[in-house]
């Protein structure tokens, strides 16, 4: 077969700005889970809870009968803390792959092989995680204040209690972070999706089990930042005006979130590489 020599022609497509091909792996990390039937009933089931406070809304506001069942700022947080057992569920089934099927599949060479970085790899796939987990937190969180306005025909109860739109949000990106940051982390770690998402469970419940045997050893709690739960609950209720549930300082328990997050941080800097390089 002869060989045409073309010579040198322009490239005639358009270049991407650098810097955003992270966009292009959150974009098709989320399309291939919303095409799975399994995971969007997981996604519906998240927000069951919405529906169910969403009709004590309705309740409240139109029968005189169920005022007792009017919202209080304490709503709102437990609403949020409700949603973490759904937070684990939907960390588990779409976090614990990310990086371990890609680790399974030398899939790293080739996606840092091109004009893509460590920082832009695993922005998208934290993007990929945050997106689902601020869609069963922050989400329902802010519709809730809405139907709150809607049902009882008054922004009254919103302007009174306006710091809760900072408050939902700030404590939804800080429960999201700090699952989806350790998750991923845990995922750089091994091969192994199943793998991951028994390291991730041991990490929430054996942490929140150490609590308790060292609350029922010492009688207290200001160990409670041991577990991961027990500092986002601490630093929830500081965020939404409450008391706080344990004897250990807020501030303590976020100082140990932001570890954690600095933490997988790290690893994710040592093993999200190329190349692995033995030593």
């Amino acid at each position: 077969m002869p060989i045409h020599d073309q010579g040198y022609r322009r490239y005639g497509g358009d270049k991407v700005p650098h810097g955003r091909a992270w966009i292009v792996i959150a974009s098709s990390g989320i399309r291939t889970f919303v095409t799975k039937r399994a995971f969007l009933g997981l996604l519906l089931l998240s927000w069951m809870p919405f529906f169910v406070r969403a009709v004590q809304i309705y309740a409240s506001a139109n029968l005189p009968q169920a005022a007792f069942l009017a919202l209080t700022p304490e709503t709102f947080r437990q609403f949020l803390e409700q949603q973490s057992i759904f937070v684990f569920f939907v960390t588990v089934y779409v976090g614990s792959g990310l990086i371990a099927n890609d680790r399974r599949a030398n899939a790293l060479q080739i996606y840092l092989s091109k004009p893509l970085g460590r920082a832009e790899y695993v922005l998208g796939k934290l993007a990929v995680l945050m997106s689902f987990l601020l869609l069963v937190t922050w989400i329902p969180g802010l519709l809730l204040l809405i139907v709150q306005a809607v049902f009882a025909g008054s922004f009254a109860f919103v302007v009174d209690n306006i710091y809760l739109f900072p408050a939902i949000t700030l404590v939804s990106f800080i429960v999201t972070a700090t699952a989806a940051a350790s998750m991923l982390a845990l995922s750089s770690l091994s091969n192994s999706s199943r793998y991951v998402g028994i390291l991730y469970a041991a990490l929430i419940f054996f942490s929140q089990a150490l609590f308790n045997v060292l609350r029922f050893v010492t009688g207290g709690s200001t160990i409670a930042w041991v577990s991961v739960e027990a500092n986002l609950q601490q630093v929830g209720r500081a965020i939404f005006r409450q008391p706080l549930l344990y004897e250990t300082p807020w501030f303590v328990s976020m100082l140990m979130i932001v570890g954690l997050i600095a933490v997988s941080g790290f690893v994710l800097e040592r093993r999200v590489r190329g190349v692995e390089i033995v030593a």
